[in-house]
């Protein structure tokens, strides 16, 4: 092939049409990555978006159904949770499905003020669902439920296996108020047998649940648990910091299980962040005994001169 004379050449040394289809191919490049690039960086603030980057997304839950037709991979429950939440609805599945959850939750709500409104002074006992009858935990639950309805208080507890379960049977053995707040769970979760058959409420949603916990218990025991206890523990801690229920004794049983816990409570939210108050230390009680657990409850209340009314 004949190489074009020197003064046809483009600057880089190629001939005009050489040099034209490289810089075509770079441009073509160019953008793919720059799309690539918007797409990867959405929200950081850095890039520009592609207007058209989500112009086939599914508008709405029917657009997803009708698209079911395309390949794809198997789509997992957890999967198809997902990607509703980032589905549009449009109005006519907002009122079946979003209006329809709101009565459920209303009557969730009716239910268990019904019921919980007659049970008289309770204490709640959070605790772990895993927790086989044989542990030292179990056995010291189902001692402090006994012992708070020998003292006159009833018993508040999720319900389920574990810990609840020792809840129930220590103020079931005693004669006392044995009340469970049962979550329908896809696992562990499955009311026990030592609660009065006319104090058994089932839930669908937690933050009733949680209401009921609080609104009606006059103190809280809270047993060695997992991610549950512990959101039911700092639920209770955050009503009581921001006066928004009154200052009910919370009662941690087992220091070498807590310890740690508020030793970093103490040492990072407090002393190195100032996230909390010195004061707000006090609003717990760890405890090693059965009757350290009840004595916090009873000692409070004397202050008041106030005792259960069973």
């Amino acid at each position: 092939m004949k190489k074009a004379p020197p003064h046809e050449r483009a600057a880089g040394g190629l001939p005009p049409e050489e040099d034209e289809e490289r810089f075509m191919a770079k441009l073509r490049k160019t953008s793919k990555t720059k799309l690539n690039d918007e797409s990867h960086n959405s929200g950081s603030g850095q890039t520009i978006l592609n207007p058209d980057v989500n112009e086939n997304k599914a508008k709405t839950i029917t657009d997803l159904r009708e698209a079911g037709h395309v390949q794809a991979p198997p789509a997992s429950a957890e999967d198809i949770k997902i990607r509703k939440a980032f589905v549009d609805k449009d109005w006519n599945e907002i009122k079946i499905a979003d209006s329809w959850q709101i009565f459920k939750v209303m009557s969730e709500f009716v239910e268990g003020f019904e019921k919980m409104a007659k049970i008289g002074p309770c204490v709640s006992i959070f605790g772990s669902a895993r927790t086989k009858n044989t542990h030292k935990y179990y056995v010291m639950a189902e001692e402090i439920a006994a012992k708070l309805v020998r003292h006159g208080y009833g018993v508040i507890t999720g319900g389920g296996p574990g810990i609840m379960e020792a809840g129930n049977k220590g103020a079931h053995s005693e004669g006392g108020k044995s009340v469970g707040l049962n979550i329908h769970l896809p696992f562990e979760q499955f009311n026990n047998i030592y609660i009065d058959s006319d104090k058994l409420i089932n839930f669908d949603y937690f933050f009733v649940r949680k209401v009921m916990f609080v609104k009606y218990a006059q103190g809280f025991i809270v047993m060695p648990g997992g991610f549950g206890t512990l959101d039911e523990l700092f639920e209770a801690i955050t009503l009581i910091q921001t006066k928004k229920i009154g200052a009910f004794p919370i009662v941690l049983v087992g220091r070498e299980f807590w310890g740690g816990l508020f030793k970093w409570v103490e040492d990072v939210m407090l002393n190195t962040e100032s996230n909390i108050s010195p004061e707000d230390l006090n609003l717990v009680h760890i405890v090693d005994d059965a009757t350290e657990a009840v004595k916090v409850i009873d000692d409070f209340y004397s202050k008041y001169l106030l005792s259960p009314n069973f």
